[in-house]
């Protein structure tokens, strides 16, 4: 089987709390590539809570974000109606992604991702299933990805290549 994880497409990265016009830019990429997949397509949501200030992430990014039911929380609507399959995490990468992969019981083909941020959550999610699987392909759509910075999504994906982690 093969696998397209869609990174954290969340109103608040894209037009919300922390949105840009870069996230922005990929939302119809992303639209084309999830329509067009041959495979399992699974959403991850960033989750953060009422408390989420008090969190080391929130002392380190003081901006309130994606806290759970709230409008930013959700997957942004142009791709709402293909999110059959979500996972909520509450850290930049999740350990629970690789053990649903598992669950569904078929053999791992090859596993894509793509969405934002490419230097935070995207990274991270590709390293934790770079280790989970290190004989899968594992890819990085980059059209379909976007960083806080240009900078930031080029290094990014410098550093995924460097682990054997294909740059589409």
């Amino acid at each position: 089987m093969k696998y397209l994880i869609v990174v954290d497409m969340q109103v608040d990265f894209i037009t919300g709390s922390l949105g840009s016009s870069l996230a922005t830019a990929i939302v119809p990429n992303v639209v084309e590539k999830v329509k067009s997949f041959d495979g399992k397509v699974i959403f991850t949501r960033d989750t953060h809570f009422a408390d989420y200030m008090n969190t080391q992430e929130g002392k380190n990014l003081p901006v309130p974000h994606c806290i759970k039911d709230s409008d930013g929380w959700q997957i942004c609507d142009e791709l709402k109606p293909f999110a059959d399959v979500v996972i909520d995490k509450l850290t930049f990468g999740s350990i629970e992604l690789p053990r649903l992969i598992e669950s569904f019981g078929e053999p791992v083909e090859r596993i894509e991702l793509c969405g934002l941020c490419t230097d935070i959550c995207v990274i991270s999610n590709a390293m934790v299933l770079k280790a989970a699987f290190p004989e899968v392909p594992i890819a990085v759509d980059s059209s379909c990805s976007a960083g806080v910075t240009v900078e930031s999504h080029n290094t990014a994906l410098s550093a995924m290549k460097a682990v054997q982690i294909e740059i589409i």
